[in-house]
């Protein structure tokens, strides 16, 4: 008779991996599986808190404790960097948002049999789960789905609308894409249904962008303790707790320096509060947000300079960025391989590489490392609670 294999670990996608090399879903580490695939659970599997999981695709781990979960995020960071052979000389412990913390997310609104289903789709399909509970969403964003519900319960024929909901300063943005009223009467219930439930702004795309329906005043957020101008859409970091993180760990990594470039810079969320004890240049091509950051900027008297600049087509070059003590950068999920070869090549003292992607930043650490830059620390963030995706903050300084 087989002896039972035993889950030593968990693969990239969630998946329990035995020494053999098996894979298992829904296993933890721990866990032995039978021959036939009878799980039989470890230490280290825990009920998930949700009635949704695995169904819905927005969490993966639920079925794995914490101490698990934060193994999982510290293993992929740093084994996405010994792929790369790139050794950390320091290796923080992950930093992990708690349960009911997100404070932004995409949920999908159809007709499902003659009521509205919300929430987020099954793994690998297009179908909806029907959202009744959530622990990762923010209270207040998770109370605007029974409103949603009960809003669409009249809708009749068959309809796909986005469902783009963040928290803001003045309380939930909301933007419905796919959806406009029809009729005076129905402008009329739309309106209601933002002022009732205190919406912060509500838009409304149909595939040309989106449109202002509903703002009774300016909608911001608060980024190194100023308020920035918060476009419809915008990025935010999906947690508060993984925001500070981020920027504690750039702020700590470039205490002293006196001349920073950020770049992809987004609304400001790191450019902002280093302009703190910085001259700080904030590089971005999203038009909206760097007119959003430039507005903060002026109006709080700060050092930033902001350049509307696409750095995937017309990177800051390699001459432009030596007078600068240090560079920051935190690009979209594929990386900035063109931009980090010119930052390698300009021998600028500290680079902070924050990422979203551990393969793709590894990749772009790689060139780093070979024009003489030493991986001084890596963080591990564990931003998206129960998710496969994995956040980092890394500091490499250049030696002669």
């Amino acid at each position: 008779m087989n002896e039972p294999d035993l889950i030593t670990r968990l693969a990239a996608k969630g998946d329990g991996v035995t020494a053999s090399g098996r894979h298992v879903v829904l296993a933890a580490p721990g866990d032995l599986v039978e021959a036939d695939g009878t799980l039989h659970p470890g230490p280290h599997h825990v009920a998930p808190p949700c009635r949704h999981f695995p169904t819905c695709g927005g969490c993966q781990l639920q079925h794995a404790d914490e101490e698990t979960l934060a193994d999982f995020v510290t293993q992929r960071v740093e084994n996405a960097a010994r792929a790369q052979g790139l050794v950390p000389r320091a290796l923080a412990a992950p930093a992990m948002s708690p349960p009911r913390s997100r404070r932004r997310a995409s949920l999908k609104i159809a007709n499902g049999g003659g009521r509205p289903i919300i929430g987020f789709t099954q793994a690998g399909s297009h179908r909806i789960v029907d959202m009744r509970e959530c622990h990762v969403l923010l209270p207040d964003l998770f109370a605007l789905v029974p409103k949603l519900r009960d809003y669409f319960a009249g809708k009749r024929g068959k309809y796909a609308i986005g469902a783009e909901m963040a928290r803001s300063d003045q309380g939930v943005d909301l933007g419905l894409t796919g959806f406009f009223p029809d009729g005076l009467s129905e402008t009329e219930a739309l309106l209601d249904f933002a002022r009732d439930n205190g919406l912060a702004r509500l838009t409304l795309d149909q595939g040309y962008g989106a449109e202002g329906f509903w703002e009774p005043e300016p909608v911001t957020v608060t980024l190194g303790g100023h308020r920035v101008s918060f476009p419809a859409g915008a990025f935010v970091q999906a947690t508060a707790q993984a925001e500070r993180a981020l920027t504690g760990a750039a702020l700590e990594w470039l205490d002293g320096c006196d001349q920073v470039a950020d770049l992809f810079s987004g609304l400001g969320t790191f450019a902002i509060p280093l302009a703190a004890n910085a001259k700080v240049l904030a590089a971005e091509a999203d038009r909206a947000a760097v007119l959003a950051c430039r507005g903060a900027a002026n109006s709080a008297g700060i050092p930033v300079q902001v350049e509307h600049r696409d750095l995937f087509r017309n990177p800051l070059r390699a001459e432009e960025l030596r007078g600068f003590d240090a560079v920051l950068l935190d690009p979209p999920r594929a990386g900035a391989r063109t931009q980090i070869e010119q930052i390698a090549a300009s021998g600028v003292g500290r680079v902070v590489y924050v990422s979203c992607n551990p393969s793709s930043w590894s990749r772009d650490g790689r060139v780093l490392a070979d024009h003489g830059y030493a991986l001084e620390e890596l963080r591990p963030v564990g931003q998206f609670r129960w998710s496969t995706h994995v956040e980092l903050a890394s500091l490499f300084v250049k030696h002669d």
